[in-house]
């Protein structure tokens, strides 16, 4: 048995194939970890969520910032974006059952055997295991409710940027869903800053990655992130380590062997690199 934990995949569908190919990949033996951003921008979203989906236990993924746009088109809450290329999959038959599936989807996985975390964008250093399961949980819990559009509808905006156990309702559920998946800058006290894009050597101080400051999850365990496509899957320190390598943007889809730390890449398939 193997566990590979592969990068945002971004409708990216025959690369991930291509990928699996290479490892061997076998579902009746081995585990597969998605860093999120299952969809949007690549041209096979649909594909790729009915592959996971049929996964089932050998697939252990956590919810990007995309996939949770993706719930928000559909419930209506915003629009759907022409770029995204969704409309296969919001037209599709099975449309409902996916979405339903992807709603009820972690935002954290921990191993505690392996020592391992993996969140879409990270983990904030303000923030231990405990209060990242807990936390973590609270947003699980509503987005596999029936008042999970509420939640959708609040969850856009970048305030509050910094953790206290005093948050409360949808700020509290806001300030939680952007620390797990749109997360890339904090300021030194670990607050975090929700504009900055540039490549850290581009980054205006005193902001700096948020893997660069110490926190208690990063000293016990490795965190495993996607969502920021221009590290490139470089510059970050031992025990922490980003696999999102833009695929959907012409760069390769990333793929770790936990077992040996040997690590795979499958070239994009794009002809149309796509501006974010």
């Amino acid at each position: 048995m193997s566990t590979y934990l592969v990068g945002d995949i971004h409708g990216c569908f025959d690369e991930l194939q291509s990928l699996l190919q290479q490892v061997n990949f076998d579902p009746q033996q081995d585990v597969l970890w998605l860093t999120g951003d299952l969809v949007a921008r690549g041209p096979a979203s649909l594909d790729v969520l009915r592959y996971v989906k049929s996964l089932g236990s050998s697939a252990r993924l956590v919810l990007g910032n995309h996939d949770l746009h993706l719930l928000a088109v559909f419930a209506g809450i915003t629009r759907n974006k022409p770029k995204d290329r969704l409309n296969l999959l919001l037209e599709a038959e099975d449309a409902d059952q996916l979405i339903n599936w992807l709603r009820r989807q972690p935002l954290l996985q921990v191993d505690d055997e392996k020592k391992l975390v993996m969140a879409h964008a990270g983990i904030t250093p303000q923030w231990d295991i405990a209060t990242a399961k807990r936390c973590a949980g609270e947003v699980e819990k509503v987005l596999a409710s029936d008042s999970y559009p509420l939640f959708l509808d609040a969850m856009y905006g970048d305030m509050p940027n910094n953790w206290s156990e005093e948050l409360s309702g949808l700020s509290r559920l806001r300030f939680i869903s952007n620390a797990l998946t749109r997360m890339r800058y904090c300021f030194p006290n670990g607050q975090l800053d929700m504009i900055c894009k540039e490549p850290p050597e581009q980054a205006t101080p005193p902001l700096k990655p948020w893997f660069t400051i110490p926190g208690p999850v990063t000293d016990e365990y490795t965190v495993i992130f996607g969502h920021w496509a221009s590290l490139e899957g470089k510059g970050t320190p031992p025990g922490v380590i980003g696999l999102d390598t833009g695929c959907c943007w012409g760069g390769p889809l990333t793929l770790l062997r936990w077992e040996d730390k040997s690590i795979f890449s499958q070239p994009s398939n794009r002809q149309d690199v796509m501006e974010e």
